[in-house]
């Protein structure tokens, strides 16, 4: 995936990161730890501007969003209990998520865009929980734009050193990607549980 990611956002530019990033809002498994990082290093190497990649990134975590909101807001629990338990939503995740929105508000919006794998799933709870809309877009916009220039300013800093980190790199990122995959297996694996606790129940 990491070749094909970098290969689409090389013939693409910053047009491919802002699609990627918008379907990685929606739930689609591309990692932004990927995508914003190559967007990085691109720039570093300079072919792609660093301000260009940050802004297209958060650009398609908002259009993602948004996207995300609204689904989630419109056809509400049975697309997340029904479609959504594929990619591991549960009445019980549904429920935790909730909690932090009606403690919190629209600010859980910000913390999740900055936290890994959360800021992919935290729009449909957000469209669940019909918070305000202009608020949950300014927090998506605030947490998505620090999320995408440390991603970013990281792959810079590699593409303008990348010579002499190459090999380095190479095995930084074999466990990050295992650290994702365990990320990811592990919110599949709890949110099949509670697929199958609610069934029972």
């Amino acid at each position: 995936m990491t070749q094909a990611l970098t290969h689409f956002i090389q013939s693409y530019g910053v047009l491919a990161v802002i699609l990627l990033m918008a379907a990685e809002s929606c739930a689609v498994p591309f990692p932004s730890e990927v995508i914003m990082p190559v967007a990085g290093l691109l720039a570093g190497l300079g072919k792609m501007s660093l301000l260009a990649a940050i802004l297209g990134g958060t650009l398609g975590s908002l259009l993602g969003s948004l996207v995300a909101f609204g689904l989630a807001a419109r056809f509400g629990e049975p697309l997340l209990l029904g479609p959504g338990r594929w990619v591991g939503f549960s009445r019980a995740h549904l429920a935790l998520a909730s909690g932090w929105f009606q403690r919190h508000g629209a600010s859980t919006t910000f913390f999740g865009r900055v936290l890994p794998v959360v800021r992919t799933y935290i729009s449909f709870p957000a469209g669940l929980a019909r918070i305000d809309l202009r608020r949950f877009a300014a927090f998506t916009v605030a947490g998505s734009l620090i999320w995408c220039a440390a991603l970013a300013a990281l792959g810079d800093a590699v593409g303008a050193n990348y010579t002499r980190v190459a090999g380095g790199i190479a095995r930084a990122a074999v466990v990050i990607a295992v650290l994702v995959v365990i990320a990811l297996a592990a919110w599949f694996v709890k949110g099949r549980r509670g697929v199958g606790g609610d069934t029972a129940r």
